[in-house]
């Protein structure tokens, strides 16, 4: 079975994990896949790499320059005629799209390639919605537009994937986009079992690689350093731990457009010092490794995926009560929930399972086991192998 798998770009997320994963692994299924990425924005950090190593004739990355996160008409434009040009030369059953740039432009190009085939030769469309950009990106006339457009878009698609309960029932309840019938919710998958390895002993490597001393109480985040992300909360909680905790720590991992205005709050709240802004990195392993609490502050996520590796990592996490949150911190054993802005409340949540060592330990092991029932490789590919046969 041919698909073609279209994403807006390849930058460091869950979503880039997620399509690289199913491009590379549903060969061994009986599916050949060509990804169609788009370009990379600056700062964004690329998983490209995640794909060295692994060629085969059952899958192809190929890149649409015109594929861009921005709004540009005149790119989209352009960025939907390379797509269709994909599509003539793949001829795909199924056409899946990731991501909302991805998802308008390539179901555009999909509806066009329909029209030049016969009837059963059409392409199925799939859509895949990790999370949405309908609160908390735009203006309310902006967002107003959006939702009008996905509205559309879910009238021509076959079936439309949310990555957790939240997040179709925000979809449906809340926007109105697409019909009951047309959503499946596949959670994401990812092979965690290098974080799932740590113990003890990787722990004191992990910190001794970082140059981090054996008795800090590390505080660790990470994503790109974006406004939807909100890292100023969370230098903003970070300086309230530190101020009842000498032996407070900060790690804060991913790169982006605020990293020299965060730096400079880090400055201002007295706690540069205490902080490490470590861009981007490959070796997650050690970073999780060396951590005692995850600490998300977005205003709002689908799945967070930096929280699920912590997790699998025994690292309990606190977070912002936003999104798809609740669905992977589903009870106060392995993390702790505070109001979106709510920097203290977000401290005391840290601050509980930085004061007691078996607490945080027993934490840990809860979360690892939870997340590795949920959100392993193995049921990922079962649900979208399940889901595309079902489309025949």
């Amino acid at each position: 079975m041919r698909v073609v798998r279209v994403i807006t770009r390849l930058n460091i997320g869950g979503p880039s994990i997620q399509a690289i994963e199913l491009t590379a692994r549903l060969s061994d299924r009986g599916y050949q896949t060509v990804l169609a990425h788009g370009t990379i924005g600056e700062g964004e950090g690329d998983m490209r790499y995640l794909m060295e190593g692994r060629a085969s004739s059952a899958h192809e990355l190929v890149e649409v320059p015109a594929l861009r996160r921005p709004i540009a008409p005149a790119d989209d434009l352009r960025a939907a005629a390379q797509l269709f040009s994909i599509l003539r030369r793949v001829r795909p059953a199924i056409v899946h799209t990731h991501m909302a740039k991805a998802g308008a432009v390539g179901r555009v190009a999909a509806l066009a390639y329909n029209r030049t085939v016969p009837r059963a030769q059409r392409a199925r469309l799939v859509h895949t919605y990790h999370g949405h950009v309908l609160e908390g990106y735009f203006s309310p006339a902006t967002t107003r537009v959006f939702i009008g457009i996905e509205r559309l878009l879910a009238r021509v698609t076959d079936r439309l994937v949310a990555i957790s309960p939240n997040v179709k029932d925000s979809l449906l309840q809340e926007f109105r986009i697409g019909d009951a019938d047309q959503y499946r919710v596949v959670p994401l998958g990812f092979d965690l079992m290098p974080l799932a390895a740590i113990d003890d002993a990787a722990r004191c490597a992990a910190r001794a690689a970082l140059d981090i001393p054996a008795d800090a109480h590390v505080i660790l985040t990470v994503g790109r350093l974006t406004g939807i992300k909100q890292h100023q909360l969370f230098l903003k909680t970070a300086a309230i731990v530190a101020e009842g905790d000498s032996s407070a720590l900060m790690l804060v991992v991913g790169d982006g457009e605020l990293r020299a205005e965060l730096e400079e709050t880090a400055k201002a709240l007295g706690v540069a010092e205490r902080t490490r802004f470590l861009g981007w990195r490959r070796d997650l392993a050690t970073i999780y490794g060396a951590s005692d609490v995850f600490l998300l502050t977005s205003r709002n996520e689908g799945t967070p995926v930096a929280l699920i590796e912590s997790l699998a990592a025994g690292v309990p996490g606190v977070s912002t009560d936003v999104g798809g949150v609740r669905d992977v911190i589903d009870n106060d054993r392995i993390g702790r929930l505070a109001p979106f802005g709510d920097a203290p409340a977000l401290a005391k949540g840290v601050t509980f399972f930085l004061s007691d060592p078996e607490r945080r330990r027993a934490a840990g092991e809860e979360g690892r086991a939870s997340v590795l029932a949920r959100y392993g490789l193995d049921r990922l590919l079962n649900d979208i192998d399940t889901l595309y046969r079902g489309l025949r």
